[in-house]
């Protein structure tokens, strides 16, 4: 890991690698992935049974075997013990709360009598949400892309999700079922995004994917936009942690692990005022991860893409996190609300010392589904919004058009669309 003051002359070539820790889309995945969305596209459910049956070690003949039954979405159901659907519940119930808050009604306005105006908010027909199958389960995943599709009112939810070796994980179908997904498949990589985005005799097309995953798919989700919606492009998990030298520096330093534990290409960051806390932070760090299950992943990271920053004053540092726009953004800090006002660039803001980056994935109710590699400048997090679509609405009374309408014939000839004015014009002739 870096230990670096914010202020030396070397920084910005000392922290260029953390900031270019993304996985590059190289030519040989691309040309892998585009030719899987090829075959896939082609050859429907032959292409579709080949792949999974060669990447997730699978032996099913038949394409039907691709989809989980009721029997075994029930068997997965009753292996989980009764304590863990009880916070499995709690979570969809609290994720539902907050996101009903942000649904948008369709609206009309009359302010001019002569126009009416507003738009028609509609939910998506179909969405498939992707669930990562590989270094860990993610339950949390099917509840922040599942519960927002159905409050905005989805009529179909399809899950893909991947089972290297044909296992299935009891927690994953349990959060499908409680979070209201409709079918689900034992698919994943390119060829489960490609099946979405195109439909196979046996997987349905959708209107829109989302949901994480690995290079392959993030590739895959590139390549088929515009044939689909997508929500975003996910890379590795990242989180950064502004403190003035208060607070317990263990509490620090798990909460920069809990991302690091993601994936060796995670980047956890710690940009303090005092560097006396960040020496503290840092032994803890490396006494704390002698103690993780998944050590090797969780030191891989912090060796390669963690960092310790001393900064000169609070102003400082949320100038640096505004320009790396982190994902998850921990003000850990005496008074949070009073340096909120700086920040401007971040996928979720945790604030003051009993609010670890934890309580975001799991219960706390806002989406977990964030923007990452800087891209919270101008992406947020998944909401309601990305599972309807609107459109506008516009009704003129003869009045109306009467009214505007030398206006917008005018426009049109600035334009020289000269059938555009001609529309609007041959309604406003005498006896038209």
């Amino acid at each position: 890991m870096l230990f670096l003051d914010i202020n030396d002359a070397t920084f910005d070539d000392q922290f260029a690698s953390i900031l270019a820790r993304g996985e590059e889309t190289s030519a040989e995945v691309l040309e892998t992935v585009r030719g899987i969305i090829n075959a896939v596209r082609q050859q429907g459910d032959a292409a579709l049974l080949e792949y999974t049956n060669r990447f997730d070690r699978l032996g099913l003949s038949n394409a039907s075997g691709l989809e989980v039954t009721q029997a075994e979405l029930d068997a997965a159901v009753a292996a989980v013990p009764a304590d863990d659907l009880t916070s499995l519940q709690l979570a969809v119930e609290r994720v539902a709360r907050f996101h009903e808050k942000q649904k948008q009604q369709t609206w009309l306005s009359t302010e001019e009598p002569d126009i009416l105006l507003g738009q028609k908010v509609t939910p998506l027909n179909r969405v498939g949400i992707y669930v990562p199958g590989g270094k860990a389960s993610y339950p949390s995943s099917v509840i922040m892309n599942a519960v927002p599709a159905r409050v905005a009112g989805v009529r179909e939810i399809i899950m893909v999700c991947p089972t290297p070796g044909g296992e299935l994980n009891p927690a994953v179908l349990a959060a499908a079922k409680i979070a209201g997904v409709d079918r689900i498949f034992r698919i994943g990589g390119a060829q489960a995004v490609a099946a979405l985005a195109y439909g196979t005799a046996t997987i349905p097309k959708v209107d829109k994917i989302t949901g994480p995953g690995n290079i392959y798919v993030a590739t895959a989700k590139q390549l088929v936009f515009g044939q689909v919606g997508i929500d975003m492009i996910a890379g590795p998990s990242e989180i950064l942690v502004i403190n003035d030298g208060s607070g317990n520096p263990a509490h620090i330093a798990a909460d920069l692990l809990s991302q690091a534990e993601h994936d060796e290409l995670a980047s956890s960051i710690l940009i303090t005022t005092d560097r006396n806390f960040g020496q503290q932070v840092v032994a803890e760090v490396e006494r704390q991860l002698s103690q993780l299950s998944r050590e090797s992943i969780a030191r891989a990271s912090w060796e390669r893409f963690g960092a310790v920053m001393v900064a000169g004053s609070l102003a400082e540092a949320a100038a640096f996190s505004n320009r790396i726009a982190p994902e998850h953004l921990e003000l850990a800090v005496t008074d949070p609300f009073g340096l909120l006002p700086l920040i401007e660039n971040a996928g979720a803001i945790f604030m003051g010392h009993w609010t670890p980056e934890a309580a975001g994935d799991y219960l706390a109710g806002p989406n977990h589904t964030l923007p990452t590699g800087g891209t919270a400048r101008f992406f947020s997090p998944l909401s309601v919004d990305d599972f309807v679509k609107k459109s506008s609405i516009i009704s003129f009374s003869e009045q109306g058009l009467r009214r505007l309408g030398a206006d917008i014939v005018r426009v049109a000839g600035m334009e020289g669309l000269e059938a555009h004015g001609k529309s609007v014009g041959i309604r406003l002739e005498a006896g038209q």
